[in-house]
């Protein structure tokens, strides 16, 4: 089945991209959890952008190569002195059983076929091998209050992103963890709801994929609603509630059967591998 893509095209968003965002805490503590007990260190990030996180997972002892279609993104992660490989997550260009952990961060409602990207990540990972997905469900992205200054966002935002239960329906055994944004690292519209005066700056320069289609679809209603949120800002009436994202850790088992994890009931909590 075809899915819907946020913004399939990240170019733009590769010009700018480092000098916002980075490896949110946040996320990593769920990652570290989540890739614990893979069977060896070799991780591809798929559609890992510019390589935010597979430098800071470089740097506990991982031996990332940084997967994504975009070529002006890559081009910031080999800066960094990582490995990269151009590729789309539909049709990686690896052997099967040929890594230790796969991660998929922040970048699904970018795929079109949200199943092949999934199904491709789980052929390349080894016999126990973990597969950690980092994303926004259809309930991250109802916990938004942004969406309500952008009201015709609400059709694309539920159609690139599915609710918990079709992830868990893909990743058989996977164990979730949903949590609340505690800084704004990433720049991700979750993590920036934090602050309305950041997102109405991440909406000015067009920083978030988010904000990018909406000036690309929906111009004069990004306008009318920014508008509406400086009103809101210079009244103190404007929201500063973080939003949530999902973590997801599947293991491949012997044979590539699903499995639980075997994580205990903490998986999420602050902890290495």
């Amino acid at each position: 089945m075809t899915w819907v893509s946020l913004l399939p095209d990240y170019s733009r968003q590769a010009e700018r991209y480092d000098e916002t965002r980075s490896a949110s805490p946040s996320v990593l503590r769920s990652l570290r959890e989540g890739l614990r007990d893979a069977p060896g260190w070799r991780l591809a990030d798929i559609g890992g952008g510019t390589g935010n996180y597979a430098l800071a997972l470089k740097r506990e002892g991982w031996k990332p190569v940084v997967v994504d279609r975009s070529a002006e993104m890559l081009a910031h992660a080999a800066v960094k002195g990582l490995e990269t490989v151009e590729a789309d997550a539909q049709q990686l260009p690896f052997e099967d059983e040929s890594f230790d952990a796969a991660a998929m961060i922040s970048m699904l409602h970018h795929v079109e076929d949200r199943g092949a990207a999934l199904a491709e990540a789980r052929r390349i990972l080894r016999p126990g091998g973990r597969l950690v997905l980092k994303g926004f469900t259809g309930e991250d992205a109802a916990s938004l209050w942004v969406l309500d200054y952008f009201p015709s966002s609400r059709a694309w935002m539920k159609a690139t992103h599915p609710p918990r239960a079709a992830f868990l329906a893909e990743l058989p055994g996977a164990r979730s963890v949903q949590f609340e944004f505690e800084d704004m690292q990433d720049a991700s519209l979750a993590a920036l709801s934090a602050d309305p005066e950041r997102v109405l700056e991440a909406a000015e320069v067009g920083a978030t994929s988010f904000f990018e289609r909406m000036q690309r679809d929906h111009p004069q209603e990004l306008r009318d609603g920014l508008a509406r949120l400086r009103s809101h800002i210079a009244a103190g009436r404007a929201p500063r509630r973080p939003g949530t994202a999902t973590v997801l850790s599947w293991m491949k088992a012997p044979g590539g059967e699903a499995q639980s994890c075997g994580q205990d009931p903490g998986f999420g909590s602050t902890g290495a591998r």
